[in-house]
């Protein structure tokens, strides 16, 4: 077993490469990073374990922020809600948790976990649930692998806890969604307990490494070459539009953060125009109209300049944007997967078509 530790000086490329990742959605890389850094800090490093190396009878719980990212930006978490979720669900469980996990990528979603096993002494695995972020509970890898989200927990920042035992994950996302509503529109969450032996099929392996060396490899090419062109690389991505964000109309709605940004172009693009959608993530871009990427594969927005991630609740208008397009884990371009988290079920017209051949047919 290769032993690994997430110490304080690495959060700053965990926490953008995972913003990257989240395309989009899965909240403010800043404040995650600054909650992981400050709980490594008073506790210490964090032990980070392959999920090759996890003894089948494993306890492992993935845990994460539910609700609206543009409301978490005016109510930081404090941490603590973390503590009461998983006391909360060990009571349940009547067994010892052994192992935390992200359930997604994301600039808060990875980083929640980092300050849960800061704080408990457990060991996180180097993993998520997704391989992106997606904006509904039900949408995760497990789910595909017949694992249920329940019993979930659900904590706020005032001491309350939900305990959720329901028929389905949609009906878990339903009134998990209502709950964290009522708590302020977000809430954490402590769910998908998984064994040990069922990790290879529901989680998504690798991920923390993967997004410390896409935000390494985004900063150390600043100044050197392009930086929206090495985060290209390492996603094994397309440019799908490089411009200036000219209108973004955004609400916050049952929880979720809803909208549409409007896009000119610039230099190669400068005759065109792109528009996104998005539901806490980025769901669909249309270059002139037509599909050129959209779920379940991953849209990213970038500064031209820096390579940092733009999140949906971040863009403004006069942004100078690069839009890049990415493949999704292989399992959500089943039929299954299509089903759970396509353009389908947000309610799109267009069939899915990969982002590597969509892109260069020039969308659907």
């Amino acid at each position: 077993m290769t032993v690994r530790q997430i110490t304080a000086d690495r959060m700053a490329d965990i926490a953008r490469g995972a913003a990257i990742l989240g395309a989009g959605g899965g909240g403010d890389p800043y404040i995650g990073r600054l909650l992981a850094e400050q709980a490594i800090l008073r506790h210490g490093p964090v032990t980070l374990v392959d999920i090759d190396d996890v003894a089948d009878d494993a306890v492992v719980v993935p845990v994460a922020m539910m609700g609206a990212p543009t409301v978490m930006v005016e109510k930081p978490p404090s941490g603590e809600e973390i503590h009461t979720a998983l006391r909360a669900l060990q009571e349940v469980l009547g067994r010892e948790i052994t192992h935390l996990a992200c359930i997604e990528a994301g600039g808060v979603n990875s980083t929640i976990p980092i300050v849960a096993a800061a704080e408990t002494g457990l060991p996180l695995l180097d993993a998520d649930g997704m391989g992106r972020a997606f904006p509904e509970l039900q949408m995760v890898l497990p789910t595909l692998a017949g694992v249920s989200t329940c019993p979930l927990v659900l904590a706020d920042e005032k001491g309350n806890t939900s305990l959720l035992r329901t028929a389905d994950n949609r009906y878990a996302e339903r009134f998990a969604r209502s709950i964290a509503v009522e708590m302020g529109c977000s809430a954490m969450t402590a769910q998908y307990i998984l064994r040990g032996s069922q990790l290879r099929d529901a989680l998504v392996p690798g991920t923390l490494t993967l997004v410390e060396r896409l935000g390494r490899t985004v900063r150390e090419a600043r100044g050197r070459r392009d930086p929206v062109a090495a985060a290209v690389g390492v996603l094994g991505g397309r440019l799908l539009f490089t411009g200036k964000v000219v209108d973004v109309v955004r609400r916050t709605s049952g929880g979720f953060a809803y909208g549409t940004a409007r896009l000119t172009g610039t230099g190669a693009y400068g005759d065109s125009a792109l528009e996104l959608e998005f539901q806490n993530e980025n769901l669909v871009a249309r270059l002139d109209g037509r599909v050129v990427a959209g779920v379940p594969d991953l849209i990213c927005v970038l500064e031209t300049d820096g390579g940092e991630p733009v999140t949906t609740e971040g863009l403004r208008y006069g942004f100078r944007v690069s839009v890049v397009g990415a493949p999704c884990d292989p399992r959500w371009r089943t039929a299954e997967g299509l089903a759970l988290a396509g353009p389908g079920y947000f309610g799109y017209d267009h069939d899915y078509v990969p982002v590597e051949l969509s892109a260069t047919r020039g969308g659907s």
